[in-house]
């Protein structure tokens, strides 16, 4: 059961840091969380108001505290555990939306720090977005990719100034895709005949959620970035792929899998897509709208405590990635990205101290944020001390610590961060 706990003046509820899995309720008194600017080390703090949760998302994804909670005046906490909380906030849906939001704003704050780093251009409008997005699948000779993003263009915004040019691109674009469809027509239908073997989604059991569902086929885009949000989804079968437009190059973010959501930033906080989604192979999902996304919530709460738990997780992988971004010495961010992906990806023997991450020199380079000439000159340095070995699919690393000893050992500086 919850329970009451009087703190006094001065007391520290846990540290920076510190694991467990317990989340919190200011009932009375003052409590503030302070956290580390990431370049200056100087003290970030936020007060927590009165009847506010703290510590959810450290506790709901088994995470480090990354915060400092102390005691101000004399006051009163409700502590609880994460199964508590869980059934707390199942029962109260205008609670979890409320969170909801605030875990959607933070990461969409999160994601802007990293855009930042990578130095994309800042875009004049969605329209503008939307045609770059095209562009670069166009560049890739992913037509199909860049029909649908050119047709969502011209569908949202059918009196844009991009019009003329979004319509050129589609029609030379369908022109490529209906010539090279011609020629890859029976390896493609061997690929979807090999899709059939992924499974219905085993998270959830929603039969009444049918009439939802729609299917993609590989290379077509669900959502573009930049793009209103209107829909948000689940996937049952498949896997999706995010990709973002930088400076006019597509990044691959993320892969998805059955019982992952995607969309759902855009419908809680009605911001304009941050990524493109678009299908790796055959994809089924089931499509939610604005009208029906608190009605999918309230019958299931289930889900909705999912998606928590998914910006939980999501928040703290980008913030990691923020972190490495933000390192100035090359030689310590290259490191990073490999600590990064190993902390993401445990082997299972961690005793082991050698590492094979299915990861190419572009691949790095994504990571990295930095240009392949560049990543290639650093990791070639790696190479000839031998810490590493590159191979056409895979890079081995002989010593994982010792790459974590060149991080903490060269001097760093990071872009400031807020502590979310």
């Amino acid at each position: 059961m919850p329970k009451a706990v009087k703190y006094s003046k001065g007391s520290i509820i846990y540290f920076s840091g510190d694991k467990d899995e317990k989340v919190f309720i200011l009932q009375s008194g003052i409590v503030i969380l302070t956290t580390q600017d990431i370049e200056s080390n100087s003290p970030f703090t936020e007060q927590i108001k009165t009847g506010e949760f703290f510590g959810v998302k450290s506790a709901l994804g088994h995470f480090q505290r990354e915060e400092t909670a102390t005691v101000l005046t004399d006051s009163i906490v409700i502590s609880m555990s994460v199964q508590e909380f869980e059934l707390l906030v199942t029962q109260k849906r205008d609670v979890i939306l409320k969170m909801l939001r605030v875990f959607s704003h933070q990461l969409r704050m999160v994601h802007k720090k990293i855009e930042s780093i990578l130095n994309s251009n800042m875009v004049i409008n969605q329209e503008s977005g939307m045609l770059s997005v095209a562009k670069s699948f166009f560049n890739d000779e992913q037509y199909r990719a860049c029909c649908d993003t050119c047709l969502k263009l011209l569908t949202r915004f059918p009196t844009s100034e991009q019009k003329e040019a979004a319509a050129n691109l589609y029609a030379e674009s369908k022109l490529r895709y209906d010539k090279l469809a011609a020629r890859k027509r029976s390896s493609q239908e061997d690929l979807e005949m090999g899709s059939s073997s992924f499974g219905a989604l085993k998270q959830f059991s929603l039969p009444a959620f049918e009439r939802f569902a729609k299917v993609y086929e590989p290379e077509q885009v669900i959502i573009s970035e930049f793009e209103p949000g209107d829909c948000f989804y689940l996937i049952q079968s498949g896997e999706v792929q995010l990709v973002k437009c930088i400076n006019g190059t597509k990044k691959n973010l993320d892969i998805l899998k059955p019982g992952d959501f995607f969309g759902e930033m855009a419908i809680l906080d009605n911001s304009p897509r941050s990524a493109t989604c678009m299908a790796l192979n055959k994809v089924k999902v089931l499509e939610f709208n604005k009208e029906n996304f608190q009605t999918l919530f309230s019958g299931n709460p289930n889900i909705a405590l999912i998606l928590l738990k998914l910006f939980c997780k999501r928040i703290y992988d980008q913030k990691r990635r923020l972190k490495m971004l933000a390192i100035k010495d090359l030689q310590a961010k290259i490191a990073d990205v490999f600590i990064m992906l190993d902390e993401i990806n445990p082997p299972m023997n961690k005793t082991e101290r050698s590492r094979k991450f299915s990861l190419t020199i572009a691949d790095v380079a994504h990571w990295a944020g930095l240009p392949l000439e560049v990543t290639r000159e650093e990791l070639n340095r790696y190479v000839e001390k031998n810490k590493i070995e590159i191979y056409d699919s895979h890079i081995i690393v002989a010593n994982i610590t010792d790459m974590k000893r060149i991080v903490d050992t060269r001097s760093v500086q990071r872009a400031p961060a807020q502590g979310l």
